[in-house]
């Protein structure tokens, strides 16, 4: 199956793009496309205790089954005061 992933500020900078396609066994959930992309990208480990996470516009949890054609979207942490 395929995904969309879409990365916002630094994350985007670490991907080197806005967006990017996953493909993803049937039946994988959230973790293992975090896990895939870890593996293209290491720095990405050490952003996932800060990292949000959606799929289809819904914030998601790394449990979650993913489907042919989701949107993904990997959510910086959020400063402010």
């Amino acid at each position: 199956m395929r995904i969309r992933l879409l990365a916002f500020a630094g994350l985007r900078e670490l991907l080197g793009a806005s967006e990017r396609e996953l493909a993803l066994p049937q039946g994988a959930r959230v973790r293992d496309a975090w896990a895939a992309l870890a593996q293209r990208y290491p720095a990405l480990d050490d952003l996932r205790a800060s990292t949000r996470l959606a799929r289809n516009g819904r914030i998601t949890t790394f449990d979650d089954s993913l489907a042919n054609g989701d949107e993904l979207a990997l959510l910086p942490p959020v400063g402010g005061g």
